[in-house]
């Protein structure tokens, strides 16, 4: 156990001393548009002014309509579920317990699907 805490230990400081070292090391952003002043023609160019809500919207909302047709097949099976219980207590249970879950998810779906474009429409994306 003493082995493993001095380890950990000396781990720690090495980690310590050499932050300072990595630090200045940043990230930098890459233009990619550079080029466009200088009159080149290309792909990049000519989209340099579009916006990315297309693929962005596109894709939150196909997303969220695929959860939401989940939610309406668990909803079914549930109900199958239900009918196929015949009055077995712990059965009966856990279809009512598809149901609701299916409802609530349709229900995070539909609201998450408000949300998501009330905030596209308000950032100016679209």
């Amino acid at each position: 156990m003493k082995k493993f805490r001095m380890v950990l230990a000396s781990l720690g400081l090495l980690i310590g001393l050499t932050a300072p070292l990595v630090a200045p090391m940043q990230a930098q952003a890459v233009d990619i548009y550079r080029a466009c002043g200088t009159g080149a023609a290309s792909d990049v160019c000519a989209s340099k002014g579009e916006k990315v809500n297309g693929f962005v919207k596109n894709l939150v909302n196909t997303l969220l309509y695929i959860i939401g047709a989940l939610a309406v097949v668990m909803i079914i099976v549930g109900a199958i579920r239900y009918t196929a219980s015949a009055g077995n207590s712990s059965q009966t249970t856990a279809a009512k317990n598809t149901i609701l879950y299916a409802v609530v998810g349709l229900a995070l779906a539909i609201f998450a699907f408000a949300i998501v474009n009330f905030v596209i429409v308000r950032s100016g994306i679209e």
